[in-house]
């Protein structure tokens, strides 16, 4: 039995664009554009079950693929960064420089008092083993940390890799496995 797990990443927001920890900003008018033109492009692909990260963004996104009826996967948040969340990584550095400094190369580390990227990664990996137990194709729109936290464990690199994986918005990423193997065929351009 072969599953496949396509991500894509969601559409450009502002909060992207500003380098700001997300607190639930929408897309901005670019970004819908440019993911309503990939659905009319037949880009996206079908898929016998749809998940959507619990965000603004993905939800929109997800709707302006044209990929109505996704079910809402919590397990699938992004990254938690706890009191951070809506300040821009600048004003965070800024004002606790050491805890960034420590945050970015620590992945067990988790200063703002949300969740270390080890954790992270953890929680999707497990939301990856389990959809190699549904035969058939995956479709989730998905933070691009989502992205990054699995191509980093799927590739068996170490998690302070997390931050040398680039996910631009609206790629997508496939993840294909069976019997606990999985590959990956990464960022390509939805729009």
């Amino acid at each position: 039995m072969t599953s496949r797990v396509f991500l894509i990443s969601a559409a450009i927001s502002e909060a992207l664009r500003e380098a700001r920890f997300d607190a639930g900003s929408p897309v901005d008018a670019a970004g819908l554009r440019t993911a309503r033109a990939a659905a009319e492009a037949g880009a996206v692909p079908a898929g016998a079950r749809l998940r959507v990260s619990p965000t603004a963004r993905c939800r929109q996104t997800a709707e302006a693929l044209g990929l109505d009826g996704g079910v809402d996967a919590p397990e699938l948040a992004g990254l938690d960064v706890g009191r951070w969340h809506g300040a821009t990584l600048a004003e965070v550095s800024a004002k606790e420089p050491e805890a960034v400094a420590r945050w970015l190369a620590d992945p067990s580390s988790a200063p703002h008092d949300g969740e270390s990227v080890r954790a992270f990664c953890d929680r999707v990996t497990e939301h990856l083993d389990s959809a190699a137990e549904f035969d058939g194709r995956t479709v989730a729109v998905v933070e691009p940390e989502i992205v990054r936290a699995l191509t980093v464990r799927v590739l068996g690199a170490p998690d302070s890799a997390f931050w040398r994986v680039d996910v631009p918005p609206l790629t997508m990423t496939e993840f294909s496995g069976r019997s606990g193997r999985w590959n990956v065929r990464a960022g390509r351009p939805l729009g």
